[in-house]
């Protein structure tokens, strides 16, 4: 009896290994249709007047903090995959190239990043707007919406693993996939004044 289960041993071992590692890919491809980030506020400091749409007001001094919720979507595939598909529909493209290799605004895909390459910064770019044609998005895009656009946006220099970041583009792709790219360590933080 006891040697039929010291066979079996390994055969159970293998099976409880294997079920970890597939619970443990599930929150890659995780898909929350329904994110807790609720709507689009507006933010207590906007760093330029440029708005898509209707303009917004400015949110009260005392309003709480942007974000008031967390970065959670960079080790997700999915949200990863919608920010690139927000990338598209909120026209980054127009300023910042399909790949991100910049145009009339900065590249994204390089190691050169004017005001930081945090997901806080990356964050506050895209909700205060930046001197010089970024607008603020603020009071436009929901919470949950920007955090993707932040894991994207962090995928076009290669900062996240390769099995998190897209693997191909839906149009005709001039770049390799962001899964391929090699990582780029952002330099030194260059002060933008506004002037350029």
């Amino acid at each position: 009896m006891s040697s039929r289960f010291s066979e079996g041993r390994p055969m159970l071992l293998a099976l409880v290994i294997a079920s970890a590692t597939l619970l443990a890919a599930c929150e890659r491809e995780k898909r929350d249709f329904d994110p807790p980030q609720g709507q689009a506020q507006a933010p207590r400091t906007r760093n330029t007047e440029l708005q898509p749409g209707d303009p917004a007001p400015s949110a009260a001094p005392a309003a709480p903090a942007e974000p008031d919720t967390p970065y959670t979507v960079e080790g997700n595939a999915y949200a990863v995959s919608q920010g690139k598909r927000l990338y598209r529909w909120y026209s980054c493209s127009g300023c910042h190239a399909p790949g991100g290799g910049g145009d009339w605004g900065p590249a994204l895909s390089d190691a050169q990043w004017i005001y930081g390459s945090r997901p806080e910064d990356i964050y506050a770019s895209i909700v205060q707007g930046r001197p010089a044609g970024m607008p603020s998005f603020g009071s436009h895009i929901p919470q949950d919406q920007v955090w993707d656009l932040v894991a994207y946006v962090r995928s076009l220099s290669g900062q996240l693993r390769s099995d998190v970041a897209p693997g191909r583009s839906d149009g005709m792709a001039p770049r390799e996939p962001e899964s391929r790219r090699t990582r780029e360590t952002p330099g030194k933080q260059v002060i933008d004044d506004g002037t350029r």
